[in-house]
C-alpha cells in the first residue's frame, strides 16, 4: 500500500492507491501528500511525479458520473465567461476522484496574512472583477444545461439556511433551550429577511466566494470550490468576500470596493443609490453571516472539527454590526441575544 511520505505513515485511501496503480504512478515512485480540505466530503491529495508537474486528486464521497457531476458541469459554465479556474485534467468515476490542476498552497486568505495591504487592494479589486464579470455573462449563458441556472436562493433555501443556524449553532453549539414562543417569534423575524432577499433580482452566484476559495498564482487569483453556484441577489458573492469568516477587512476598504463593483456594473453611484446597494448588502450579510455560523456549529459539535472555533468571534462581530446598525433588527437581536451573548 502507498503511504504519505510527508510524516508519519498514514495509508491513502483504497481508491487513491487504486488511481496511483493504475496511472503507474505507484511503481514510478510517485509521492503523495494530503491537503486541507473545505467543510465538505470531498479530500484532496497532491501527487507529485518524479518527472512532471504536480496535480491535485479530489476524491469525492462515492462514484459518480462524469458529465452529471456538479463540478465539472459549473466548470464548463465558467470556462465561457471566462474566470480563472482550475482544469479538469482527468478522472476515474467509479473511485470517485476528478484529477486537477495544481495551483499551490497559497489563498487569498493566507496572502493577506503575509503580504502588504496595497497588494491586497490590487487582489481584491481582482475579485471583484471576476464578481462582475460572472453575473454580466451569467445572463448571456443562462441555460438549463448548467445545474446553476435550475437552483435558487429561493424563500425555502434561505428558511432552511436560517433554520440550520438555530438548530446547529444556538441548540446545538451553544446547547441553548429555546421555549416555543421565542422559536415562533425568530422564525417570523427571519422569515421577513428570507421574502426581501428571495424577492431581488437574481444573478450568477458562485455561493461561496470568500478568501480560502480563492488561490493566488503568481499575480493572478483562481476560483475553486464552485460546485454549487446557484441564483441570487447581486449583493450574495461581493457579500462573502467582503464579510468573511477568514479575513478583516475594514470598513472605508468596504466602501471602497461596494463603489468599485457598483462602477463596474454602471451601477447608479450617487450617495442615494450606494446607501440603498449598502442596506441590501448589509441584509444579505447579516444571513450570509448567521449561515457561517450554522456550519461551523455542525462541524464542530457534530463532525468534531475544531478549527472553525477560531473563525467564529468575527463572524458573530459581523453579524452583530448588522443587528445593531438597523432598528428593524432590534427584535431579532434581543431574541438572539438571550441564548448569545456576543450579540448583546
Amino acid at each position: 500500500m502507498s503511504t504519505l511520505k510527508s510524516g508519519p505513515d498514514v495509508p491513502l485511501p483504497d481508491q487513491i492507491n487504486a488511481y496511483l496503480d493504475r496511472a503507474g504512478l505507484t511503481e514510478a515512485g510517485a509521492r503523495v501528500l494530503p491537503l486541507t480540505g473545505d467543510a465538505s466530503d470531498r479530500r484532496y491529495f497532491r501527487v507529485i511525479p518524479r518527472a512532471g508537474a504536480t496535480f491535485v486528486l479530489a476524491l469525492n464521497a462515492a462514484p459518480f458520473s462524469y458529465d452529471a457531476l456538479p463540478f465539472v458541469n459549473v466548470a464548463k459554465l465558467l470556462a465561457q465567461v471566462p474566470v480563472p479556474i482550475p482544469a479538469i485534467l482527468g478522472h476515474a468515476e467509479d473511485l470517485g476522484i476528478l484529477v486537477q490542476q495544481d495551483l499551490g498552497d497559497v489563498t487569498l486568505q493566507a496572502h493577506v496574512g503575509a503580504a502588504a495591504e496595497a497588494a491586497h487592494a490590487a487582489l481584491y479589486r481582482q475579485a471583484i472583477q471576476f464578481i462582475a464579470a460572472i453575473q454580466e455573462h451569467g445572463r448571456r449563458l443562462a441555460s438549463d444545461r448548467y445545474i446553476p441556472f435550475t437552483v435558487a436562493f429561493d424563500v425555502e433555501k434561505l428558511t432552511w439556511e436560517f433554520d440550520f443556524f438555530v438548530k446547529h449553532f444556538v441548540v446545538g453549539y451553544r446547547g441553548a433551550t429555546i421555549p416555543p414562543a421565542a422559536r415562533e417569534a425568530i422564525s417570523q423575524e427571519c422569515g421577513a429577511i428570507v421574502q426581501e432577499l428571495a424577492g431581488e433580482p437574481r444573478v450568477l452566484c458562485h455561493r461561496d466566494y470568500h478568501s480560502r476559495n480563492l488561490m493566488l498564482r503568481g499575480d493572478r487569483l483562481f476560483i475553486i470550490d464552485f460546485q454549487d453556484a446557484r441564483m441570487g441577489p447581486d449583493t450574495y458573492d461581493l457579500v462573502s468576500l467582503l464579510r468573511d469568516s477568514y479575513v478583516d477587512i475594514g470598513e472605508d476598504a468596504v466602501q471602497q470596493f461596494i463603489a468599485y463593483f457598483l462602477a463596474l456594473k454602471g451601477a447608479p453611484t450617487s450617495q442615494v443609490g450606494l446607501d440603498e446597494f449598502r442596506r441590501r448588502f448589509d441584509l444579505m450579510a447579516l444571513q450570509r453571516n448567521l449561515k457561517a455560523l450554522g456550519t461551523f456549529g455542525y462541524q464542530i459539535a457534530t463532525r468534531r472539527n475544531p478549527v472553525y472555533i477560531q473563525y467564529m468571534p468575527r463572524t458573530l462581530r459581523h453579524a452583530r454590526t448588522n443587528l445593531t446598525k438597523y432598528p428593524r433588527f432590534s427584535r431579532l437581536r434581543d431574541l438572539l441575544a438571550t441564548h448569545i451573548e456576543e450579540l448583546r
